[in-house]
């Protein structure tokens, strides 16, 4: 593997990343939790039923790649929320949930430039889809919660509602997701760019023609040909002019 250089303070690129014109790219497929906006919502579920500390470490671990499946870690930190309401999850969006700088900046040059973007998450469809109305972002793919009706109306079961495409999305999924849609979209797989921070999103990475580490683990930034370790997501604009 080629050696990292940095590019600029903060800024890292691997090997020789070409081509340098966001305009040769034609979709940016971009993790949520942690890169599109400052928080793991799960972890901030939680904090909301005092359990964040349990539940955080398990998140964690799953980021950091040392638990390796997702889809187990996740159904454990949901199961956790068992009893929480949508006013915690409404609390958690309005309190604590703030875009990362640079996300409006970056999502609105690509769009200039004539990309699709795509939001694929191993968070929640209630967050990620107002983070979606938030920035324009084209296509959106997340797990959703299961709420209860009746008499406990909106309080979490504990357990996630399967979709059309599946029951969780995880590693792999966003990597079918990213290729998927760009499939649709008549775009080859080198004409995407893919953003993340955790082991999850490792897969969608590397199956990009760029992979874009923001503020990510250690071993996602030793794999990525961008790593952004300071400043806001914008900084990709330094790199692909």
């Amino acid at each position: 593997m080629t050696t990292p250089t940095e590019f600029a303070p903060g800024l890292v690129v691997q090997g020789k990343t070409a081509p340098l014109q966001l305009a040769h790219y034609k979709l940016i497929a971009f993790d949520m939790d942690s890169t599109l906006i400052n928080i793991e919502c799960v972890d901030e579920i939680a904090d909301m039923v005092g359990c964040k500390a349990e539940v955080a470490a398990i998140t964690e671990a799953a980021m950091q790649g040392v638990i390796t499946d997702f889809k187990d870690s996740l159904r454990r930190r949901v199961a956790l929320l068992k009893g929480s309401t949508v006013a915690d999850l409404e609390r958690v969006y309005g309190e604590r949930l703030r875009l990362n700088p640079g996300a409006l900046e970056l999502v609105r040059a690509c769009q200039a430039a004539g990309l699709k973007t795509l939001l694929v998450s191993g968070g929640f469809t209630y967050f990620a889809y107002r983070v979606r109305e938030q920035l324009g972002i084209d296509f959106v793919r997340a797990n959703m919660l299961e709420i209860r009706s009746g008499a406990n109306c909106g309080e979490l079961t504990g357990a996630l509602v399967d979709q059309p495409w599946g029951d969780i999305c995880d590693g792999a999924e966003k990597r079918r997701t990213l290729l998927e849609v760009a499939s649709l979209l008549g775009i080859e797989p080198h004409e995407c760019i893919a953003m993340g921070d955790g082991a999850n999103d490792l897969p969608m990475m590397g199956a990009a023609g760029l992979s874009v580490a923001y503020h990510a683990k250690p071993s996602v930034r030793a794999q990525a040909q961008v790593a952004i370790n300071q400043g806001g997501l914008d900084r990709l604009l330094e790199v692909l002019r």
